[in-house]
């Protein structure tokens, strides 16, 4: 699939782009070309020292910030496919800067479309997050128009042959900022900070998000946005599986978090449709380039239930203290062990 393409990444030196690399070196040696697009010369400089020029000359490290317009369309001259991972990602961040956030997660997503119809791009995937659903932080909000952005800019290709699409999941089991390595570093004070002992979460490891990403590529046809059927974890198994003899302290729920995220509402589950047991796709909610029998035909999919709602509370596959240590093991620290 991407063998003899050009392929950028925004966002390249995250966690994300980092494993997604790895991955298409791996499952496609004849990739054409990796460019790395990033604003974090320290980052870069870290990754070059994995990938050193003389065993991989086709990757190529781009020093560039997402709300550079000028500098992202000269970034993508040549490219195949786009695979848009640069964000500000922490809630509370976002809450505190948001007009930082705004410029970043919409005014990027906005650049890296116009970018994409300029230069003649085939494909690209944006990633997006389960607080998009039924936002109630800022981070959620400007993820939730970033995705409104990349699902309509299908209606402004023209004769363009590109297709855009989305990926939407939960937390990344291991990534930069996220509850496993926080709650791995806080152990060792004897005492896990919970947030509420009723919180869920959804559950996905960063092989799996590469996976969908690579899913989405071979599958989209332009509009969808991708959700995983993964598990959900409870906030306090979590503790458990990292720490089981620390002390459970609640602090109370952060400005902008929810108790429990949803990946699709009701509301979206009148646009949504299963694609067996891999995932499923909610339809762009205006249809200019195909009609949604298009859909349903190309993905062999299913209209899920008028009162389907896809929530970490209410999933059927659920995380246990076992399963969750197994995977810490299989995906973050190959030495960890509960304490």
């Amino acid at each position: 699939m991407l063998n003899k393409k050009s392929v950028l990444i925004t966002g390249g030196t995250g966690s994300f782009g980092k494993k997604f690399i790895e991955t298409i070196l791996d499952r496609y040696p004849d990739v054409s070309r990796i460019v790395i697009y990033s604003r974090d010369e320290l980052k870069q400089f870290e990754l070059k020292q994995k990938y050193p020029e003389s065993k991989y000359p086709n990757l190529r490290f781009f020093i560039g910030d997402v709300r550079d317009a000028e500098r992202l369309k000269r970034a993508c001259e040549g490219i195949d496919v786009i695979i848009h991972a640069a964000a500000i990602k922490q809630v509370d961040t976002a809450e505190y800067n948001p007009e930082e956030c705004i410029k970043t997660n919409v005014g990027g997503a906005q650049n890296v479309i116009n970018a994409a119809l300029s230069t003649g791009v085939k494909d690209v995937v944006a990633l997006s997050t389960d607080k998009a659903c039924a936002p109630i932080n800022l981070y959620g909000a400007t993820k939730l128009t970033s995705d409104k952005l990349f699902t309509a800019a299908n209606n402004i290709k023209g004769k363009r042959d590109i297709r855009f699409s989305v990926v939407r999941y939960g937390n990344v089991m291991g990534s930069r900022g996220s509850v496993i390595p926080f709650f791995i570093e806080k152990r060792k004070t004897g005492i896990i900070p919970i947030t509420h002992p009723e919180m869920t979460r959804f559950n996905i490891s960063l092989q799996d998000g590469v996976n969908l990403v690579m899913f989405a590529l071979g599958h989209h046809l332009g509009g969808e946005i991708f959700v995983p059927k993964i598990p959900s974890y409870k906030i306090t198994d979590v503790a458990k599986a990292i720490a089981p003899n620390a002390k459970q302290e609640i602090v109370g729920i952060r400005p902008g978090e929810k108790l429990h995220e949803e990946m699709i509402t009701e509301t979206d589950a009148m646009n949504t449709i299963e694609l067996g047991d891999y995932c499923y796709a909610i339809l762009p909610s205006v249809l200019l380039s195909h009609k949604t029998d298009d859909y349903i035909k190309h993905h062999n999919g299913i209209f899920v239930p008028k009162s389907f709602r896809y929530s970490s509370v209410t999933n059927t596959q659920w995380e246990t203290v076992e399963s969750l240590r197994n995977k810490i093991v299989e995906c973050v620290d190959a030495n960890f062990k509960p304490l």
